[in-house]
C-alpha cells in the first residue's frame, strides 16, 4: 500500500499536482479563456439561428463541439441576415 501511494504521489508531482485528471495546473491558463469563448460563441450562435429560424444550423451547433470554429463560421456568414430583418 505503501509503495502505490508512493507512486501516486510521484505522479501527481510529476503532472503538476493537478490530482486526478492528468494534466498540469499551468494548463488552465489556456484551457479556461478558451472554454469561455467556445461558450460566448455558442450562445450568440445559437441565438441568431433560432430569432432566424435556421433549425438545422441550431442542432448542429447544438451538438458538435469544435472550439468554436461552428459558430464562428456560422456568426460570420450569416450576419447580413439579422441585420436585413430589422430594416
Amino acid at each position: 500500500m505503501v509503495l502505490l501511494n508512493n507512486m501516486m504521489w510521484g505522479w501527481n508531482r510529476y503532472m503538476g499536482g493537478a490530482g486526478d485528471w492528468g494534466f498540469p495546473n499551468h494548463w488552465w491558463g489556456l484551457i479556461l479563456p478558451f472554454a469561455v469563448l467556445d461558450l460566448i460563441l455558442k450562445g450568440f450562435a445559437l441565438w441568431r439561428s433560432a430569432r432566424n429560424g435556421q433549425n438545422v444550423w441550431f442542432v448542429s451547433l447544438l451538438l458538435v463541439n469544435s472550439l468554436g470554429i461552428l459558430p464562428g463560421i456560422y456568426l460570420l456568414t450569416n450576419k447580413e441576415k439579422l441585420a436585413s430583418k430589422k430594416k
